[in-house]
């Protein structure tokens, strides 16, 4: 069948709904896709195969991302080792983007992952400490009804494990992009994949550096949870508690430098030290937060506490000028105006794990 040039445009349209996130079905995508560009029926022959949407996305990949993308691809696939080896006892397989290579922005991590009990399986990553989600979902597909078990991970990098029986680890299961068998590796075959596409890899040696490394924003959320708990005085904070004020920070520092992945973490975490000593909460919060912010950061935090009296201008002329000798000075005046207008009663807040998220996409897309 000819690719013609129609078919061709629909599938770009189909595309760029796709990898901006738009739309996550390629069905509903170049259905979609055909209305906008034809305004009417669109022939069979001329809607793009899945294959060849997921091509065009590929292309958006490589022109936005750049090199970033390959080398996430390959740390995805360390990632997806790592955790593949932790669930042993349950025959994973490594499938979909990071499989097949076709990884972009926002990727997860697919594993197929085998047992009779889902428990089994939480118990293992309770074990590790890892934050997840069990979501069980009804998808109906050629009339009939079925219901899936998906735990979504968060850790160095978004994992979605869906669960089959034990009895369906052999079974072949048909990719909705191809129609044929599913590309999926077992832990050994991942390992030969590894192997054989980044030959100057120590995989043993970059594994091992993976376990033993400290995922920031799993500490970020270890610290900022119990802010949840944390009344505040409602003389100058009638918002609530602080975890609530952080995220009204956080969301007013993002209208205002909403790429600026330094300054969004001091708005969300500067006062993360008043869980742990409400007394010091800047000196203790930057000792818990210690080598996992920039000096940046870290400078930011340590003076927002001069805020009102920077803003009102009754800071000393000395203290003013030994800030003012900062680069950062515009950046804090702006922090301290975020902090002070952070204290309204019942505005909407991104959730937590969101604004995390937020930031990690940042860090994940400008490296």
């Amino acid at each position: 069948m000819s690719y013609s040039k129609l078919r061709r445009q629909i599938a770009w349209e189909a595309a760029c709904l796709m990898y901006q996130r738009y739309e996550s079905e390629y069905y509903r995508a170049k259905q979609k896709a055909a209305r906008r560009i034809c305004r009417g029926w669109v022939k069979p022959a001329d809607l793009p195969s899945n294959a060849e949407i997921r091509d065009e996305i590929q292309t958006l990949a490589r022109l936005y991302e750049g090199d970033r993308r390959t080398e996430r691809l390959r740390e995805m696939r360390l990632e997806a080792l790592r955790m593949m080896r932790l669930l042993r006892p349950f025959r994973p397989r490594l499938i979909g983007s990071v499989m097949t290579g076709h990884v972009r922005k926002g990727s997860d991590i697919d594993l197929h992952v085998f047992s009779d009990s889902v428990e089994a399986v939480a118990h293992v990553l309770d074990e590790e400490g890892l934050l997840y989600d069990i979501e069980r979902k009804r998808v109906q597909k050629q009339g009939e009804t079925r219901l899936f078990t998906h735990i979504h991970v968060r850790d160095g990098f978004l994992f979605e494990l869906t669960i089959y029986s034990s009895a369906k680890a052999h079974y072949v299961f048909k990719s909705s992009i191809t129609g044929k068998g599913i590309q999926r590796a077992s832990i050994r075959e991942l390992e030969q994949l590894l192997e054989r596409e980044y030959p100057d890899l120590n995989v043993a040696e970059a594994v091992d550096e993976l376990e033993n490394r400290i995922d920031r924003f799993q500490l970020y959320q270890s610290l900022l949870l119990p802010l949840e708990n944390v009344a505040q005085g409602r003389k100058y904070h009638p918002e609530g508690d602080a975890l609530y004020h952080s995220l009204q920070v956080f969301d007013l520092a993002r209208d205002e430098l909403p790429y600026d992945e330094e300054f969004l973490l001091a708005a969300l975490l500067h006062d993360i030290g008043k869980a742990i000593d409400s007394n010091d909460h800047v000196t203790v919060g930057l000792e818990a937060l210690d080598g996992f912010l920039t000096d940046r950061t870290a400078w930011l935090i340590e003076h927002h506490m001069v805020g009102g009296m920077l803003l009102d201008g009754t800071l000393g002329l000395r203290a003013r000028r030994r800030l003012q000798q900062s680069e950062n000075f515009e950046d804090l005046k702006l922090l301290c105006e975020c902090d002070r207008d952070g204290r309204q009663v019942g505005v909407e807040v991104p959730d937590m794990d969101d604004a995390l998220d937020y930031v990690r996409d940042l860090a994940d897309t400008f490296g």
